[in-house]
Order: C-alpha cells, then structure tokens, then sequence
C-alpha cells in the first residue's frame, strides 16, 4: 500500500479522524486529529507510505456522522482492513458482531471468538484494534459492568456506552 487519505470530522465527544485506503477499507481510526495516533497501529503490511488529506471520505465521513447522531448501524458496512495473527484478526471480526448497546464483558468477547479461555488475548486484541468505532472495541467492559481502559479515554468509551444505550 503506499497511499491513503485522511479526513477529520468533528464529533460531540472531539475530532474523529479516520485513514482509508483508495478501496475505501478504514485503515485506522479515533478520536483524534493527529496521524501520528493512528498510523502506529497500523499493521507494517498496510501502513500507507503517504496519506493525502481530503475534506470527505464519502461512506465513511458520513457513518462517522451518523452513528454520533444516532444511526448506530451506520457503521456496520463500511469496510475494515487490518492484519494480525490469526486470532486477533479473527477477534476482530467478533467485534463486529456485538451489538450497539449490549455490550460484552472481556470472558464474553472470548467466547465469541471461539476461544473462550483465552480472555486475555481478547482483551489485547481490543488493544490494539486500529480501526476504533468500526470495529466496536468500546462495547467490551470488565465483568460486573465497569467501564475498563480505553485507547481515546475513558469518558469517551463512557459516552460511546451511553449513546448506544439510549438509543
């Protein structure tokens, strides 16, 4: 891969930035306005050698929009690129199945990817998901329902929590 394209948007909780590849699959995303939070997680297999600033990235400019205005499935199909090992990746593709507003605690997200005594590697792959929001890490908490880390924070992951929940 050697060019992507970045585009900000301002959202109720701070600056969503996303990094796409010329397909359209997300690459990294997060609130943030600064590459340099983003392209590190990136998987060396995919990093862009160059990202190119656009205003808008089309599908994935207006789900950001829309899931913070409260279309949560707006993010559902838009596509999502990344590399790993084997069981992140496929830990990765169980994020997807969690729905907006049950969220999973970290020995549930074991189970759905089919390792279920495998709740720490879970909860690493959340850990280094590089395309936040489209691969729903923020719907995994701790057992009893605490919030847990979060990359963007924990009053964002508290916000995102909420918003699903109400609507």
């Amino acid at each position: 891969m050697t060019t992507a394209f970045s585009s900000t948007v301002d959202t109720p909780i701070g600056p969503f930035t996303a990094v796409v590849a010329g397909d359209g699959a997300v690459l990294a995303s997060g609130w943030t306005d600064s590459l340099d939070d983003l392209l590190p997680q990136v998987s060396p297999t995919l990093r862009p050698t160059t990202v190119t600033a656009r205003r808008d990235l089309g599908d994935v400019t207006r789900a950001v929009r829309d899931y913070h205005g409260g279309d949560l499935a707006a993010i559902d199909d838009i596509p999502v690129r990344q590399r790993s090992g084997e069981f992140r990746e496929q830990a990765w593709a169980a994020l997807r199945t969690v729905p907006a507003g049950k969220p999973v605690s970290y020995a549930d997200y074991a189970l759905l990817t089919g390792r279920p005594s495998a709740v720490r590697a879970a909860a690493s792959a959340c850990a280094r998901n590089a395309a936040t929001l489209f691969v729903p890490c923020h719907r995994v908490v701790r057992t009893g329902g605490a919030i847990g880390n979060f990359r963007w924070g924990v009053d964002v992951k508290r916000w995102l929590l909420a918003h699903e929940d109400r609507s």
